[in-house]
Formats: structure tokens, sequence, C-alpha cells
């Protein structure tokens, strides 16, 4: 990819860095998210469901909502910037609540989801994750015509 001058940077549509350096971390930390959630949702589903059918049950949506993510974050342009967006603004609401859901009643949930106490069984990286993701898009927003 040839050098840009300063003032081609400068003109470059805010868009094209989404995926770009912290996105690019950010699409790592998805895509990352996307598979262990989505695989330990496979193998709680498979292996005991009956267990805990709620619990896995989320936890397999919370890995769909990775996914999307990282399918919204790495495409870019309009529809990808909605994508992450929406997927975002999901996970946030579904950590908050599960999170809440599960500190407040226990009971509900015999076994962990990636958002059970607000994702403490992954560092809380599930809880603060959306905010960065919500950041970086409003961030690098198109600029208004």
């Amino acid at each position: 990819m040839p050098d840009r001058t300063p003032a081609e940077a400068k003109t470059r549509p805010r868009d094209a860095a989404l995926g770009s350096g912290l996105g690019r971390v950010l699409l790592l930390v998805y895509g990352v998210f996307a598979l262990s959630a989505s695989a330990r949702a496979l193998v709680q589903i498979t292996t005991h469901f009956t267990e805990a059918p709620l619990a896995y049950l989320l936890s397999a949506f919370a890995g769909l909502v990775y996914i999307a993510a990282t399918v919204g974050l790495a495409r870019g342009g309009p529809r990808g910037r909605m994508i992450a967006l929406v997927s975002c603004t999901i996970e946030l609401l579904g950590v908050l609540a599960i999170g809440t859901l599960t500190v407040i009643d226990s009971v509900d949930f015999p076994d962990a989801t990636v958002w059970s106490n607000f994702g403490s069984g992954y560092g809380y990286v599930p809880l603060i994750l959306p905010f960065i993701g919500l950041w970086w898009i409003y961030r690098h927003k198109p600029a208004a015509r």
C-alpha cells in the first residue's frame, strides 16, 4: 500500500479507519469472544443442556451477537457500521440485564453464561467491550455531507 501524504490522510473518509489501529485490536477481541462464546455454548448445549437451558441458550445468543459485531466491524461501510452498532448495543443491554439478573437471582442461572455477573468469568471484558465498541463506532462515524 503506498504511503499517504498528510493531506491525503486528512481527506480519507473516517470510516476507512474503522478497522485500523485500535479497530484491529477491537476486531481481534470480538473475534476471540465470538469463537469462545459460541464454542462454549455448543459444548454446553450438546453435553448437558437440561442442567441449565436458559444459561446455555443465552451463551449461544451472546456468541451470535459477538459474531455479528465481528462481521460488522470487519465489513465497515454503512451496512457494517449498522451491524456493529446494533450488535454492540444488544451486547451492552444483554450484559447489563443478565449481569443484574445473575446478581439478584442466581437460582435461575445454575451455570454461568458469558454475561453472568457482568462477565466476571471473562475478567469483566464483556462489560467493558461494548462501551469501547460503541465509542469506536461513534468516533469513526462518516463526516456529514
